[in-house]
C-alpha cells in the first residue's frame, strides 16, 4: 500500500516571503489562516519565522524565537491537536518550541548543517525531521549551481552521506526535501522534478516545496500569484515519481491534484 500523501501548509510570520498571501501579521490572522487551510484538507501547519529565500538575511535566533512563542500558544488554544512542522536551522528555538508546545517535526533548510547541535537535539528528543538539499546559505547560494554530474545525482550524494550523519544522531525518522530553487537554476530545479524517482532507492519519503516558486513563473514569465495552475501540474508530476510530502501555499487546490492522483490508483 501506498504511504498516505501529507499536505503541508506554509505559514510565514515574516514580511518578506516571497508570495505575500502566505505571511500572517498578528496571532488572529494566523488562527484563521491555519483555520482555512484545516478546512480544505491540511495535514501539517508549517510556520517559518524567517525568510530563507534566495538573498535572505537570517534574522537570529532570539527573533524567530520572538515571533514564534505567541503565535504558538494561539495556535495550540485554538488547535491542540493539529499537527505542526517548524521551519528553523537554531537548535536553541527547537529547544524552546519543545519546551511550549511538545513533539513537532523540525523542518531544517541547512540539514544540520548550520548548527552543529541540531542533529543530536532532534535525535536526543526523537523528533520527526525534514533535510534540505542546498549549498552555502541564503544569501550566497544563487551562484553556487555547479554540479559536474548532474544535479540529481549531487542531491543523491548529499542524502547519502547525511543518512550517515543521521544515523550517528539517533535520527530514524526523516524526510528528504531535494530544495527545489535552492542552489539551482531554472533548468537545474526542472530536471530534478523530471528525475525524482531516482531519490526513491535513499528509502525515505520525499518531500516537495515547490509552490509558486521562481521555477515556475520564471520559466513562464508570470508573477507568483498567476502560478497557480502550474504549480498543481509540477505537484503532478511529483507524485508521479514518489513525492508522498507537498508543502504548499494553497491547500484547497494541492488537496485536489492528490485525489486526481489517488483515484486513478483505486
Amino acid at each position: 500500500m501506498n504511504p498516505k500523501i501529507q499536505i503541508l501548509g506554509i505559514v510565514n510570520l515574516t514580511d518578506d516571503s516571497y508570495y505575500a498571501p502566505s505571511r500572517v501579521g498578528s496571532c488572529d490572522a494566523l488562527v484563521e489562516r491555519v483555520g482555512q487551510m484545516v478546512a480544505e484538507g491540511m495535514d501539517i501547519v508549517d510556520i517559518g519565522a524567517c525568510s530563507t529565500r534566495p538573498g535572505s538575511r537570517p534574522v537570529g535566533a532570539e527573533e524567530e524565537w520572538r515571533r514564534l512563542e505567541p503565535a504558538l500558544q494561539a495556535l495550540r488554544k485554538a488547535f491542540p491537536e493539529l499537527p505542526v512542522s517548524i521551519d528553523t536551522y537554531w537548535s536553541t528555538v527547537v529547544a524552546r518550541v519543545y519546551d511550549l508546545i511538545g513533539p513537532f517535526t523540525v523542518n531544517d533548510i541547512s540539514a544540520g548543517a548550520f548548527d552543529p547541535s541540531m542533529l543530536p537535539l532532534v535525535g536526543g528528543l526523537g523528533l520527526p525531521y525534514i533535510a534540505m538539499h542546498m549549498r552555502g546559505t541564503p544569501e550566497t547560494m544563487q551562484s553556487l549551481t555547479d554540479y559536474p554530474d548532474g544535479v540529481t545525482a549531487e542531491v543523491l550524494r548529499y542524502f547519502q552521506e547525511f543518512a550517515i550523519r543521521a544515523a550517528e544522531a539517533g535520527i530514524e525518522d526523516w524526510v528528504l526535501d531535494p530544495g527545489f530553487g535552492f542552489a539551482k537554476t531554472v533548468e537545474q530545479n526542472w530536471t530534478l522534478l523530471e528525475e525524482l524517482d531516482r531519490l526513491q532507492v535513499l528509502r525515505h519519503p520525499i518531500l516537495v516545496g515547490i509552490s509558486r516558486k521562481s521555477m515556475i513563473y520564471k520559466r513562464f514569465s508570470i508573477t507568483p500569484e498567476e502560478s497557480l495552475p502550474a504549480t498543481q501540474v509540477a505537484h503532478y508530476m511529483a507524485l508521479e515519481r514518489g513525492a508522498t510530502y507537498l508543502r504548499v501555499h494553497d491547500v484547497a487546490e494541492a488537496r485536489r491534484t492528490v485525489s486526481v492522483y489517488t483515484s486513478e490508483r483505486v
